[in-house]
């Protein structure tokens, strides 16, 4: 899916908390080259506003996930995830982001 996303000159966003996700506890090789691909967004306090606000509307969201849907919904992108039910609870806050499963 990244090389299709890199031949079609389409850019990837990732959120720096999940970099934080991913690396924890992991040996670092292969998230540090698919990390190589992709623009990494930090945190700022916009962008923390919005996933706070929908990590209250949702009961049981998480935060991570949360960024990762504010994220995309601030720049209109579609999330590719292994955890559809998670992300599709955040749909019903952001219901202008594509959810699709990896």
């Amino acid at each position: 899916m990244i090389r299709a996303a890199q031949r079609a000159e389409t850019p990837i966003t990732v959120p720096t908390v999940v970099v934080l996700e991913w690396w924890r506890g992991q040996h670092p090789g292969p998230v540090k080259e698919l990390l190589l691909g992709c623009s990494i967004e930090p945190l700022n306090e916009a962008l923390s506003r919005v996933a706070g606000l929908a990590v209250a509307a949702i009961p049981g969201a998480g935060h991570i996930d949360a960024v990762v849907m504010a994220s995309a919904a601030l720049r209109g992108d579609v999330v590719y995830t292994g955890d559809m039910t998670d992300m599709q609870a955040l749909g019903t806050h952001f219901q202008s982001v594509k959810v699709l499963s990896i």
